[in-house]
């Protein structure tokens, strides 16, 4: 690897990273910019630290190692809501995980998937909520609000 594919390949887990984070910003959530950058930075990183040596078993568990690691950080940002009847995060924690998945990706230089993958993530992320909605409005019922918080 040359310094250019090192810069690209690092520069757009940081760039991914970071519009999925401004993503989950814009939604109020409690991971941004900085935090998904840096999930999508570090998961390239561990990944390339072991592709120069060309071992598809080392990438393999690197690969393994990260997935399992930020799966522990995206469950840190679930909340269930005091009624006990509704989940908050579940996205987040997700978008946390793929984010660390995308980083892999940019590691190992597999620009095709991040081509398709992406544009798929954010399409998912902007038009979800209203299709689940609508669903909601046309087939069920629509999601009780959570009770007014009480206390600290």
């Amino acid at each position: 690897m040359d310094t250019l594919d090192i810069l690209i390949r690092l520069g757009a887990a940081v760039v991914v990273g970071g519009l999925l984070g401004l993503n989950r910003d814009l939604h109020h959530k409690s991971v941004g910019l900085r935090t998904l950058s840096l999930v999508g930075l570090g998961s390239a990183l561990a990944v390339m630290a072991v592709t120069r040596a060309g071992d598809i078993n080392a990438i393999s568990r690197v690969a393994q190692g990260v997935l399992t690691g930020i799966g522990f950080l995206g469950a840190g940002v679930i909340v269930r809501s005091l009624s006990g009847e509704h989940i908050h995060g579940l996205t987040t924690a997700a978008v946390t995980w793929l984010t660390a998945s995308v980083g892999i990706v940019c590691g190992v230089a597999e620009w095709r998937v991040i081509f398709v993958g992406v544009p798929l993530v954010f399409l998912v992320l902007l038009l979800g909520g209203p299709i689940e909605k609508a669903i909601h409005r046309r087939f069920g019922t629509p999601d009780k609000p959570d009770p007014p918080h009480v206390g600290t």
